[in-house]
């Protein structure tokens, strides 16, 4: 039936007529089948829609992070284009550091900001490109060690989650809080 349809169609369209206007086959056509260009879309990964900040919002393990990047005044940065690599202690990481040491560091915010930036590198490096790297230096200015023995250690704390894309950056869980030496 819509063979019919399209060639009654392609029939009239050639009749010669010039008052009436050709009608095209591309309206009667279904359009079930995706192009080439739709398939691809369809199978790539979107880009990371949320920012460092927003993603790690929606986490809900880095509440004490995103608190000190606040105290820090460092939400904004964090939130920029960027991209930064971001090693983030998770909410227990700190609970680990020793009693009133995170105290000591939110009533203290010039030395929180130092360790803050000691847990960003400017720039998106992948868990692929740092396993094969032995230092990254961190916007605080130091050097972070990395290591593979045993898994990927960066200044001694463990990658326990790696990649989560940003649409500014990466971010590579940790379990532990790097101090700047």
């Amino acid at each position: 039936m819509a063979a019919l349809v399209v060639a009654a169609i392609l029939i009239c369209g050639c009749t010669g007529d010039s008052t009436t206007p050709p009608t095209t086959v591309a309206t009667t056509e279904p359009t079930a089948e995706p192009t080439t260009e739709q398939t691809t879309e369809q199978t790539t990964a979107p880009p990371a829609e949320k920012d460092i900040v927003e993603t790690a919002t929606e986490a809900g393990t880095f509440t004490t992070l995103l608190t000190a990047l606040d105290a820090a005044n460092l939400t904004e940065t964090m939130k920029g284009d960027g991209p930064f690599t971001v090693f983030a202690p998770t909410d227990a990481a700190f609970e680990a550091l020793p009693a009133g040491a995170l105290d000591g560091l939110l009533a203290n915010t010039t030395e929180l900001s130092r360790v803050l930036t000691y847990h960003v590198v400017s720039g998106k490096y992948m868990s692929t490109e740092i396993a094969g790297m032995s230092s990254l230096t961190s916007l605080e200015g130091s050097d972070l060690a990395i290591t593979t023995d045993g898994g990927v250690k960066v200044d001694g704390a463990n990658v326990t989650t790696a990649d989560i894309e940003c649409s500014n950056g990466v971010i590579h869980v940790i379990d532990a809080v790097m101090l700047p030496p």
